[in-house]
């Protein structure tokens, strides 16, 4: 069985962080190292997490001098795992029993370099179930980003460790888009739902103008886009984004 490395920063999530942790050592398949990064000045929640986590040899807890954010956090945490394969899973999101077994086998009997799975996006009592489509090439991604950061599943060789930007939001859009372009790769979605996702008011990710400002930079800095064509993927893009958060009123 191929060890698979799970990556999770972590900054001021401890009311979901109990459910997520036990979702993850829950699996059905027990082949995997929980690399958490503790990426908060504020010692206090940590010590709740090394409580909760009981010194699970399967657990390696990393702290941050100052913080980084969780791209910056992810590559450290890169840096120092020993998977063939590399997951990632936010602090306040849950996985199901197989989800990653289910990803090994999907990666493996067909030999991909990148998958994700469909994903369930909670807020409040309401459910919406996002269902990628199969191959996921780098034009597609460039439209709309329907690949769940915790759904995916990654052979490190093909990661650098700093594959992650500095971006307050959107670095795992902007690492999904270096990866094919780099490695002139697809993603793979497998059809099955494996994820839950906590939509949070109070996170950057739900920052609307954040995530903007963000995506500009994406396109303009890090794609290296004329700044015309950056302003065309941007508004595409936010369009296409705003018809899925319309789904949720």
């Amino acid at each position: 069985m191929s060890l698979v490395s799970i990556i999770l920063p972590y900054y001021k999530k401890i009311k979901y962080f109990g459910a997520t942790y036990r979702s993850i050592i829950r699996q059905s398949y027990q082949n995997f190292e929980l690399i958490i990064i503790y990426d908060d000045k504020d010692l206090t929640e940590l010590k709740t997490i090394k409580k909760i986590v009981r010194k699970n040899p399967k657990v390696k807890i990393l702290r941050n001098k100052r913080n980084l954010g969780a791209g910056l956090s992810r590559n450290y945490g890169i840096k120092k795992s020993k998977g063939k394969f590399i997951s990632f899973i936010d602090a306040d999101d849950i996985w199901t029993r197989n989800k990653i077994k289910d990803q090994v086998k999907f990666i493996e009997k067909n030999k991909f370099d990148f998958i994700s799975c469909n994903y369930k996006k909670k807020f409040s009592n309401k459910i919406i179930n996002v269902k990628p489509q199969y191959e996921i090439r780098y034009k597609d991604l460039l439209n709309s980003c329907s690949i769940g950061l915790s759904t995916v599943m990654l052979r490190k060789k093909i990661i650098k460790h700093k594959l992650f930007s500095k971006l307050k939001t959107q670095e795992d859009f902007s690492a999904w888009l270096k990866i094919m372009r780099e490695k002139k790769i697809s993603c793979y979605n497998l059809n099955k739902t494996l994820v839950t996702w906590n939509y949070d008011k109070k996170s950057l990710s739900s920052n609307f103008f954040q995530k903007f400002q963000d995506a500009y930079k994406v396109f303009r800095i890090n794609e290296n886009f004329s700044l015309i064509n950056s302003v065309i993927h941007l508004l595409v893009l936010s369009i296409n984004s705003l018809k899925r958060k319309i789904k949720f009123i």
